[in-house]
């Protein structure tokens, strides 16, 4: 697996804009972690019962500045998973019964409210990837992507929300990931490190929000 460097470089942005989402994530995680916790229970057990395996699925991400930090995800696959590769294609028979639907939904991401509220990622950001992918973005947008905390949901979730179907349909599926499916990520990564605000993070979770409700 390839190695990171950590970045030195301070995240872009004003640093009374850096602290208001930070004060919005917080507040959101303790209160979505509180109001969902009889969900998160029932996720659990469901889990644990169709499947041998841990409730959690962690991961090494790779995070602000270059940092790297273990995910939190509902697990979705058999527990030898990534012994066989690190991308999911189309209907992966290594995705459990329970996984397929916690997938579909999303809910299988809903323990990252848990890294959001560590201060590992944001509610909104660049999703967070494995390093190495990462060792495959530009230098000139890796900087700028890692500048600010990766997060739950970005506009490149909610555009290519049926990755996994695109990448089955390729004779290759991982080279189409880093040349089709990576750069159109990080473009949208790049700019929404450049310009982000809170009024706009709010619009990513409500359009997060529709396009799951309306799959």
């Amino acid at each position: 697996m390839s190695e990171v460097k950590t970045l030195a470089e301070p995240a872009r942005g004003k640093p009374g804009r850096d602290a208001v989402k930070r004060a919005f994530d917080v507040v959101c995680a303790a209160l979505g972690l509180l109001l969902l916790s009889p969900l998160l229970v029932a996720v659990a057990l469901w889990i644990k019962l169709d499947s041998t395996g841990p409730v959690f699925f962690r991961q090494e991400r790779v995070g602000r500045h270059g940092v790297p930090f273990r995910i939190h995800k509902f697990r979705t696959m058999r527990v030898d998973a990534e012994k066989h590769g690190q991308l999911t294609v189309g209907r992966d028979n290594r995705v459990t019964r329970a996984g397929a639907f916690l997938r579909k939904s999303k809910l299988d991401e809903l323990p990252q409210l848990i890294d959001v509220l560590v201060g590992t990622m944001s509610l909104v950001g660049p999703r967070p990837e494995v390093p190495r992918y990462v060792a495959h973005y530009p230098a000139d947008v890796k900087a700028r992507v890692l500048s600010v905390r990766p997060g739950i949901t970005e506009w490149a979730s909610i555009e290519m929300i049926d990755e996994n179907d695109i990448l089955a349909a390729a004779p290759d599926p991982e080279r189409a990931y880093l040349e089709r499916v990576l750069p159109e990520k990080l473009a949208y990564a790049a700019r929404y490190a450049d310009g982000h605000t809170l009024c706009g993070d709010v619009a990513i979770i409500l359009a997060t929000l529709k396009k799951i409700v309306t799959r």
